[in-house]
């Protein structure tokens, strides 16, 4: 129920104002929000068995018949309940309740990440991308078939004008670049941005890509150390083109709750969703394997016998001697013994 005093405050859990049903029905993400509207201080939850029906149970059980004595274990059985059993049962309930509502919670996440980690990459291929945007123009990169920056540039979409400015530039780059998919973000702006690229014709894939994390992988370290010189949006649009060239590679580098495929992350318990999300994560590299001479330290990383220092010594000795002919050269990279290579 509505805590006194807080209608307008608490306007988004207007539906359980008058909240009422059966506990073994109530679906996670309800109990999650009302739990949550509880937390916020908007709404108060009692989790109760019916308690007459309760009563009449422990009375069967101890009230033997109806003597000042009877009557006295009579109001004994009602206290212990409504003072001792009640609260205890409450207390009990909502823990399960709410911890079978999490795991489930946490089991739509991981197997939302999963989808979104195997989508089918477009492969190795030039690719322009964009990072919409009104205000402060759309950024707009180009990749070579590797996933390095070529080129970045600005163009506007808000005015006529602008937007001719726009064709002529973007019809240039595609020129000069050989690009052979376009990848648009689908936040503000997305859908304008690609109405104006699907009206130059080009006579290649336009793709509307998820830019969910994509600002968390900008201020990243790793986002810093590749492009310490290069504006956030910058590298924001050049995630946004490695997604569609290969999805696993590139969301690796994100933390996997900032990817935003899950609903109350920050209601559920959170060592273990950080060890579902990791599982998947992992699960997923080692499905499909990494490509050892271009695979990241990030990527490297994620895959079995290997960890984040492991996957930078590979990536080191790879840029310092030049790709791997054989698997075995692996035990050359220092600290890699045979378990790990194994």
């Amino acid at each position: 129920s509505l805590v006194k005093g807080k209608e307008e405050e608490g306007a988004k859990f207007r539906d359980y104002y008058e909240w009422q049903e059966p506990a073994g029905k109530a679906a996670g993400h309800r109990l999650l929000a009302m739990l949550r509207g509880e937390a916020e201080g908007v709404l108060s939850l009692h989790f109760l068995p019916e308690a007459e029906a309760a009563l009449e149970q422990l009375r069967g059980l101890f009230v033997k018949n109806t003597s000042p004595s009877g009557q006295q274990v009579r109001e004994a059985v009602e206290d212990s309940y409504k003072r001792l059993l009640a609260p205890s049962l409450e207390t009990e309930l909502r823990g399960q309740l709410r911890q079978q509502a999490e795991t489930e919670a946490i089991g739509v996440f991981a197997r939302n990440l999963r989808q979104l980690l195997l989508a089918s990459p477009l492969g190795q291929k030039r690719v322009l991308a964009i990072d919409p945007g009104f205000r402060t123009g759309c950024k707009v990169v180009c990749l070579d078939a590797q996933g390095a920056l070529l080129r970045h540039d600005l163009i506007h979409v808000m005015i006529e004008e602008q937007q001719r400015a726009a064709k002529s530039k973007l019809q240039k780059l595609f020129t000069d670049y050989a690009v052979e998919a376009v990848a648009i973000g689908n936040g503000t702006a997305g859908r304008e941005t690609e109405t104006l690229v699907r009206s130059l014709k080009l006579p290649v894939p336009v793709v509307m890509v998820s830019e969910s994390g994509a600002s968390v992988y900008s201020a990243s370290e790793v986002a810093r150390n590749e492009f310490p010189d290069l504006d956030l949006t910058v590298r924001g649009a050049v995630s946004i083109g490695r997604r569609l060239m290969d999805p696993l590679a590139e969301l690796v580098k994100i933390d996997p709750k900032a990817i935003g495929v899950g609903k109350y992350q920050h209601d559920v318990d959170q060592t273990h969703l950080k060890q579902s999300l990791t599982d998947v994560v992992e699960s997923c590299v080692n499905a499909v394997g990494v490509t050892l001479n271009t695979a990241s330290a990030e990527l490297l990383a994620h895959v079995s016998g290997l960890g984040p220092s492991l996957a930078k010594a590979i990536v080191t000795y790879r840029e310092a001697t030049g790709p791997f002919a054989r698997r075995k050269e692996l035990l050359k990279v220092p600290r890699l013994g045979p378990k790990a290579f194994e």
